[in-house]
């Protein structure tokens, strides 16, 4: 504070050197930021003993640095009516604050309507290096969505019907024709070939392969009585169309079976004190009593004297058990109790319970027209108005009653507004949530809720509640998008455009500070040197922000250098007229900044007030243009009015007075030195 008090109590004079050490100060460290490269490879060039610095790039924009281009569908259909455009709107703002949290400044991300529904929102990514991650961060947007269930199922009209059956029809006469065909000795896979609709078997002759009942049993079913060789007398209708069904062989899978396996002292795996005939005397006890109905009860009545090998073995496949097991069990029929069988590891005593067969089939399909086919699938569920773009924000909450994490919603007024109308008309029923198209969560409602906030309960672990929230949180997409083109934009034509401005912009600059020379001459030359600083200001600001660098954008900071030269023509002219009137210099310097002032205040609060709404209302590039052309606008007033004025200062009171040429002016005739 001592230091402060000390400054503000200096003279005017060490005020103003103390001005000029602070100008020097920012003009070394904007230089530092600027030219940094440069200044560490000379530093380390020369081995020079100062100390290296931060070295800091422009951030370029796609046209100047190339980049990548993503084009993406929207799928309004479940967008209501009318609200089409707006819901589009709405994601296009998502994905903007989506890729600026990865780092990309200033991202075009823009809507382009293509016929009367199509609308695709195209991203154009300046200088990306991870595209697949960016890809990937974008279309990981949540799609959030809030349904009902669906009693509005459609039904075919009468000429839909209509249409059906008629299709049906010629499918049904194709269909016969075909199993004529067969009847008269043709060759089923030639036929196969030649009319079945299965685009995946009709090469092969309609060859399926093995089908089993847990399989296809609607298939199976069709096939069990006949023989291999054999083929289908009838049409069969299944969910698919008509089928024409050959069985080439058949087989049985598996079987379901329970076991008594009395083992004695030299079977495999057995720790039994009985011998052979004393295991053999024990099962044949055993099959003298069984019967389907009581093997289970037999199983339990000498379990202490059999092998831990007994009991319910459920579905077997062939070649687990061994052959002796194998030839017992796959021949038997269903529903009885076998013979004693011998094998390595004792004598078996087997109930076969189950089989399950299994076939070996070709097929010649001719596909039929369901409800379906014509009005396609109807989901049990159907959008409400209620999605991700009325979320407010989302937070993971322990439940008081299981402590797992929940994800607590908060909607924004007309979120809440639906939510409300929404448990309004589904009490009592389920409310589904979902997240890019998955449930997760179908709570019922149990009565109407206002305020505007949800719970999500998923079961989700604090790792899983946490990505969800932050996922939400970063923006979830009222609509859902595909990406449908993606390409890399050159840097060839963003470089030439850069060396054609900056060209421009050094010629402008030249020519400006000529002009200045000439016309205010020692004046000119002062306007230099804070034209001068004022740039390198500019730019260390523009690499600090960072701000990225358009073309657009370095057309507002070469609009914003013209207005800095504005500025000090205002303040000169302003000062010539004072000194004409005969003032001292340091009069004149005082009386010129305050007459300049309102004029440079007011022209440039007009600029810096239009480049706020750019940048609150516009997008891209403009708004690029409006953020270069603030910034440039704002130093310019700092330069002119405090650097401009310091170096002015500097100078004694009467030297002016005494070289009035070097300052464009002639004294008033008369007047003497």
């Amino acid at each position: 504070m001592s230091f402060l008090r000390n400054v503000f109590s200096l003279s005017g004079r060490r005020k103003v050197w103390w001005t000029l050490v602070l100008v020097i100060v920012l003009t070394v460290w904007a230089s530092l930021i600027v030219v940094g490269d440069r200044y560490n490879a000379t530093v380390a060039q020369y081995n020079l003993p100062l100390p290296q610095v931060k070295e800091r790039p422009f951030r370029l924009g796609l046209d100047l640095l190339g980049g990548s281009q993503l084009t993406y569908d929207a799928d309004t259909s479940a967008v209501p009516a009318g609200e089409e455009a707006m819901a589009v709107e709405g994601a296009r703002d998502v994905i903007e604050r989506r890729v600026n949290a990865f780092g990309v400044s200033e991202p075009i991300v823009q809507v382009n309507r293509a016929g009367e529904d199509n609308y695709r929102i195209i991203i154009e990514l300046a200088g990306i290096t991870d595209i697949g991650e960016a890809i990937k961060q974008i279309g990981e947007t949540p799609l959030l969505e809030f349904k009902e269930a669906n009693d509005e199922l459609r039904e075919l009209s009468e000429e839909e019907k209509k249409t059906m059956e008629e299709n049906n029809t010629q499918a049904q006469t194709r269909a016969e024709d075909i199993l004529g065909m067969l009847g008269a000795g043709q060759d089923f896979g030639d036929l196969a070939r030649s009319f079945s609709d299965d685009e995946f078997t009709k090469e092969d002759g309609g060859y399926v392969g093995w089908v089993s009942k847990l399989d296809n049993p609607e298939i199976a079913s069709l096939v069990e009585s006949l023989e291999p060789g054999q083929f289908t007398p009838q049409l069969a209708r299944t969910s698919f169309g008509f089928e024409i069904l050959k069985l080439n062989n058949k087989n049985i899978r598996e079987v379901n079976v329970a076991q008594i396996l009395v083992c004695y002292q030299d079977n495999e795996d057995c720790e039994s004190e009985l011998n052979r005939d004393q295991a053999y005397e024990l099962v044949k006890e055993i099959k003298d009593k069984a019967t389907p109905e009581n093997f289970n009860s037999l199983l339990d009545e000498y379990h202490d004297r059999l092998s831990p090998k007994s009991g319910e073995l459920g579905w077997v496949k062939r070649e687990v058990q061994g052959e002796v097991f194998d030839e017992v069990a796959f021949n038997q029929e269903i529903g009885t109790v076998s013979f004693i069988a011998e094998s390595k590891f004792g004598f078996h005593l087997l109930h076969k319970k189950d089989e399950n067969p299994e076939y070996d089939l070709s097929h010649i399909l001719i596909t039929t027209t369901s409800e379906e086919d014509i009005i396609g699938p109807q989901s049990e569920w159907k959008n409400t108005e209620l999605t991700g773009k009325n979320l407010r924000r989302a937070s993971v909450q322990l439940d008081p009653n299981n402590g797992l994490p929940t994800v607590n919603l908060e909607f924004d007024n007309d979120g809440a507004k639906f939510f409300e109308q929404i448990t309004e008309r589904n009490v009592g029923r389920p409310v589904g949530i979902f997240l890019d198209g998955l449930p997760i969560s179908t709570p019922n409602v149990n009565e109407k809720i206002t305020g505007g906030q949800a719970v999500i309960q998923g079961n989700f672990t604090m790792v899983e509640a946490r990505e969800l929230v932050k996922r939400l949180n970063s923006g979830a997409l009222p609509l859902p998008i595909t990406l449908v083109s993606q390409q890399t934009v050159g840097a060839s034509l963003g470089q030439e455009s850069v060396e054609m401005s900056l060209q421009a912009a050094m010629i402008g600059l030249i020519l400006v500070m000529i002009f200045m020379v000439i016309f205010y001459r020692f004046l000119g030359v002062v306007s230099v040197f804070s034209l001068v600083i004022y740039g390198l200001l500019t730019l260390a600001v523009f690499k600090l922000w960072p701000v990225t660098l358009t073309l657009s954008g370095i057309a507002g900071f070469i609009l914003s250098i013209g207005m800095a030269v504005d500025a000090n023509i205002l303040i000169f002219e302003r000062l010539k007229e004072e000194l004409k009137a005969g003032k001292s210099f340091s009069s004149a310097i005082q009386e010129g900044f305050n007459r300049a002032w309102p004029s440079i205040r007011d022209s440039n609060f007009t600029t810096i007030l239009v480049c706020f709404v750019l940048i609150q209302f516009t997008t891209s590039s403009i708004k690029g243009f409006a953020i270069t052309l603030l910034i440039g606008v704002l130093l310019s007033m700092f330069s002119a009015i405090t650097v401009t004025r310091t170096f002015l200062r500097l100078f004694k009171e009467g030297w002016m007075e005494k070289h009035p040429k070097l300052v464009g002016y002639k004294r008033p005739t008369g007047e003497n030195l």
